[in-house]
C-alpha cells in the first residue's frame, strides 16, 4: 500500500471516530428512546389483541353462518309407529309413507326352522313377527301437478301433525295455503288400515293427471325363493270384468283396459291391498312387474319389482279427500272372503269347473276338520278318505268294466289276428264292437269313471299349494307341509332335480308304480303301427313325477301318495271280496249265447248304429276302390 491510500484511509477512520463521538445520545435522549419502545410495544399488543377479536368475530360469524345452513336443510327422516293386535306398521316423515310392515302373528321361515333347531315343539313357537317389507323396499306417493310443475310426495319431507295410538296425521305445506295432508287410521285386531289423503288450496287440477304410485320389493319369507317368486305377481280387479293379472313367470306390463277396483302386490302365503273408495280411472293407469338381475344383490333376499301407477279421479284440489283401505295380511281364504271385497279371487285355486270344485267342496270340507281341531297332516288323510269313499261307487264301476275287458282280451286278440291287413280295419272293428254289444261290455265304460275322477286330481293340485293352512304345519318327518320334505340334503344342486330328496315324493311315486302296475293289464296294445305304447307312457310318468313333484308342497304329495294307496286298497278289496270275475264271465256268455240265439240281447245305442252305419259305408267305398 502507498503512502498517498495510507493517509487516505487514517483520515476517514478519524473522521468516523468524530462522528461517532459528536452524535452520541445523551442519558435524557436514551430515556425517551426507551419510553417510545415501551408505547411502540403497547401499540402492537393492543393491535394483537383487537386482530384477535376480529378473527374471533369472524369465527363466530362463520358457526352462526353454518348453523343457519343448517336449520334451512331438509329435516332428518323420523319413524314412528301404529300397532293393534295383528299388526306393526312404520311411517316415515319422507314422503309421509308406509315405511314397513311386520305381520305379528307370523314368523319367516328361517326364524321357524332356527326356533326347530334348538328343539322347540312348533306347538309351543311363539311367533316373532314377519317383515313383510321394511324401509327403503316400498314407496306410496302422490304424483300432483301444481303451478306447472308436478309434485312428488315421496320426495317430500312432511311433519307430523298429529299422532294417537291408533292414528297418524302427516301435512306437508306448499305455501299460499297449499297443504298435503296424509291420515292413517288403524283398526283394532284387523289387518286393514284406513287412509286418507287431503288436498287444500291446491286449485283446479289437470283431468286423469292425478297419479298414485304404488311400488314394493317383497322380502323372501318361505323356505323355496324360487318356489315363493313363481307364484308372485301383480293382480287386479274390476266389478264388471273381474280379476286380471299379471304373468308369474318373467317381466310382464300392461296397461288397464277398465276402472280398477283394487290392486293387490301377490306373493305366495302373504298380500297388500289397495281400494280406493272410488275406483282408479283406467286413462293413464299401469301396471309392470320385474325380476330381479342374477348380479343384483337383492335376487338373493328379495322376490321381485312390483310396480303400479294409477289415476286418481279427482280434479278439485281445493278441499279434496281421496279415500282408500289398505290391506296387509295372509292369503288365507277365510280371511280375504270376510271383506266382501273378492279379494279371495288371487288365490290360484284353478280356472272354472276346478276352482268350483275347490270352492264349494274341498275347501269347506278342508276347513271344517282343521276348524274342529284335527291337526293339518290327519285332516288331509281324513279328506282323501272322505273323497274316495264318494268316489267308490265311481272306481267299482271302472274296476267292473275292466274286469270285463280283461275276461274279453282273448277274444279281442284273435279277432286281431283274424284281420291283420289294414284294408281290414273296417271288418276288425266291426267285429269287436259286435263282440262288445253281445257281452255287455264296452271299452268306454271305464272313461266315464275317470273322467269324473279327473277333474278333482287337478283341482287338489292347486288347491294344497295356495292353501294357506299348511304353512308352517309339520306332520311326521316334514317339518313344513306348505313346502318339500327332505330326508336327504346333498349340498349340491342335481339339474332338474334339487338338492335334497324328498320321501314324500317317492312313496308317491312308488304307489303311483304299483298301481300302473295293477292295472297294466287292462290296457290294450295298439293295433296300428306308430301308435304310442300306453304302458311304456304309464311308466315313465311315476318316474317323471319324482323329479317334477321334488320341490313342491310336501302336503300334495302327501295327499297323492295317501290317495293312490287307498285306490290300490280299494281295488284289491273289490277284486278278492266284492267282485266275483267268474260270475261277471258267466253272465257275459249267456249274453252272448242270447244273442246269438235270438234272445234277448243289449239294445245298440244309436252311437253305435251310427258307427256301424258308418264302417259299412267304408267297407263299400273301399271294395268299389279294389273293383
Amino acid at each position: 500500500m502507498d503512502r498517498n491510500s495510507i493517509i487516505g484511509y487514517s483520515l476517514i477512520g478519524v473522521v468516523l471516530v468524530s462522528f461517532l463521538m459528536f452524535n452520541q445520545p445523551s442519558a435524557e435522549d436514551l430515556e425517551k428512546e426507551e419510553k417510545a419502545i415501551k408505547e411502540q410495544v403497547e401499540k402492537e399488543k393492543k393491535a394483537q389483541k383487537t386482530t384477535a377479536a376480529i378473527k374471533e368475530t369472524v369465527k363466530k360469524d362463520a358457526v352462526l353462518k353454518n348453523s343457519n345452513k343448517v336449520a334451512a336443510a331438509p329435516p332428518k327422516t323420523a319413524f314412528y309407529v301404529l300397532e293393534n293386535e295383528k299388526l306393526k306398521i312404520q311411517f316415515s316423515t319422507k314422503g309421509g309413507k308406509v315405511s314397513g310392515v311386520t305381520l305379528k302373528e307370523f314368523e319367516s321361515y328361517d326364524s321357524y326352522a332356527e326356533k326347530l333347531d334348538k328343539g322347540e315343539s312348533p306347538k309351543n313357537i311363539s311367533p316373532s313377527g314377519l317383515e313383510l317389507f321394511k324401509d327403503g323396499d316400498a314407496i306410496n306417493q302422490l304424483e300432483i301437478p301444481i303451478d306447472g310443475k308436478t309434485i312428488q310426495t315421496g320426495e317430500q319431507y312432511f311433519a307430523l301433525k298429529e299422532k294417537s295410538a291408533d292414528r297418524i296425521v302427516f301435512s306437508l305445506e306448499l305455501g299460499n295455503n297449499k297443504r298435503i295432508e296424509q291420515i292413517y287410521q288403524l283398526k283394532k285386531d284387523a289387518y286393514d288400515i284406513d287412509y286418507n289423503i287431503q288436498l287444500t288450496g291446491l286449485g283446479n287440477l289437470p283431468e286423469d293427471k292425478v297419479k298414485f304410485k304404488w311400488d314394493t320389493e317383497y322380502r323372501r319369507t318361505e323356505r323355496l325363493l324360487s318356489e315363493q317368486r313363481r307364484v308372485s305377481t301383480i293382480c287386479f280387479y274390476n266389478d264388471e270384468e273381474g280379476i286380471d293379472y299379471l304373468s308369474e313367470v318373467g317381466d310382464d306390463e300392461a296397461e288397464a283396459e277398465t276402472s280398477i277396483d283394487w290392486i293387490s302386490h301377490k306373493q305366495s302365503y302373504f298380500s297388500s291391498f289397495i281400494r280406493p273408495e272410488k275406483a282408479f280411472s283406467q286413462t293413464g293407469s299401469g301396471f309392470k312387474i320385474r325380476e330381479y338381475e342374477e348380479s343384483d344383490t337383492l335376487s338373493k333376499t328379495h322376490l321381485k319389482k312390483y310396480s303400479s301407477i294409477v289415476t286418481v279421479p279427482v280434479t278439485n284440489g281445493n278441499n279434496a279427500n281421496i279415500a282408500m283401505n289398505w290391506y296387509f295380511g295372509p292369503n288365507d281364504y277365510e280371511t280375504l272372503k270376510s271383506y266382501n271385497e273378492n279379494y279371495d279371487d288371487i288365490l290360484n285355486y284353478g280356472w272354472g269347473l276346478f276352482r268350483w270344485i275347490n270352492l264349494y267342496a274341498v275347501q269347506p270340507l278342508f276347513n271344517f276338520l282343521v276348524t274342529n281341531g284335527i291337526g293339518v297332516g290327519w285332516a288331509i288323510l281324513l279328506l282323501t278318505l272322505i273323497i274316495k269313499f264318494i268316489l267308490m261307487p265311481v272306481q267299482w264301476k271302472m274296476f267292473s268294466s275292466s274286469a270285463k275287458m280283461r275276461i274279453l282280451k282273448p277274444e279281442i286278440e284273435e279277432i286281431n289276428k283274424k284281420y291283420p291287413a289294414k284294408e281290414d280295419a273296417m271288418q276288425r272293428q266291426m267285429e269287436t264292437m259286435s263282440l262288445y254289444r253281445e257281452s255287455g261290455a264296452s271299452p268306454f265304460a271305464g272313461c266315464l269313471p275317470m273322467l269324473i275322477q279327473m277333474p278333482i286330481l287337478l283341482a287338489v293340485f292347486r288347491f294344497f299349494p295356495a292353501t294357506f293352512e299348511l304353512r308352517q304345519k309339520p306332520f311326521l318327518w316334514a317339518e313344513d307341509l306348505s313346502s318339500y320334505d327332505s330326508i336327504w340334503d346333498f349340498g349340491f344342486n342335481i339339474w332338474g332335480y334339487g338338492d335334497h330328496m324328498s320321501l314324500f315324493t317317492l312313496l308317491m311315486a312308488a304307489t303311483t308304480l304299483v298301481f300302473t302296475y295293477l292295472n297294466s293289464n287292462n290296457m290294450q296294445q295298439p293295433s296300428q303301427p306308430g301308435m304310442p305304447n300306453m304302458k311304456v307312457i304309464m311308466y315313465v310318468f311315476p318316474i317323471l313325477m319324482i323329479f317334477f313333484f321334488n320341490n313342491y308342497s310336501s302336503g300334495l304329495s302327501y295327499y297323492y301318495f295317501i290317495s293312490t294307496l287307498m285306490s290300490i286298497l280299494i281295488m284289491l278289496m273289490i277284486k278278492y271280496f266284492f267282485v266275483d270275475e267268474n260270475k261277471i264271465r258267466e253272465k257275459m256268455i249267456a249274453k252272448k249265447q242270447a244273442a246269438k240265439t235270438g234272445g234277448k240281447a243289449k239294445k245298440k245305442s244309436k252311437f253305435q248304429e251310427r258307427i256301424e252305419m258308418m264302417q259299412k259305408m267304408q267297407q263299400e267305398q273301399l271294395k268299389n276302390r279294389k273293383k
